[in-house]
């Protein structure tokens, strides 16, 4: 059975509280781009949202250490470090996003040699495909 956002945050942190602080204590200016509003705090975000965004900051921490290092992996994937108005670009979006961005690109063929091996993998399994379909 699966549980829900509050019974995780009870049994991982105890209480939201504890889980803000664990985020507050995650989003240093090395991860995190401020955009949370002043008056209401962190406090104020569901736990689903705050255990969510737990998981990226402390993945994004783990894997690369700060924003620049993961922005500088996911420029170095898309083959464009030199390209500082996309760096530019990219220093603009939060963590979540800058980690998807980077697990797409990660599971791109790396060469552009190997995409057509790729594609024509993909077209012989559904000519494969067809044919049992046909033939049944």
């Amino acid at each position: 059975m699966k549980t829900s956002p509050t019974q995780q945050v009870k049994a991982a942190f105890g209480e939201k509280a504890k889980l803000v602080s664990a985020v507050q204590a995650l989003a240093t200016d090395a991860l995190w781009l401020d955009r949370v509003n002043p008056e209401k705090g962190l406090s104020s975000i569901s736990s689903a949202k705050l255990l969510r965004l737990h998981a990226h900051l402390s993945r994004a921490k783990e894997q690369f250490g700060s924003r620049d290092a993961l922005i500088g992996a996911i420029l170095t994937l898309s083959q464009r470090s030199k390209d500082d108005g996309y760096k530019t670009h990219l220093s603009g979006y939060p963590i979540p996003r800058l980690l998807d961005l980077h697990d797409s690109l990660g599971k791109k063929p790396s060469t552009p040699a190997a995409a057509p091996a790729a594609k024509a993998e993909g077209a012989r399994k559904a000519r494969t495909k067809k044919a049992k379909l046909k033939a049944a």
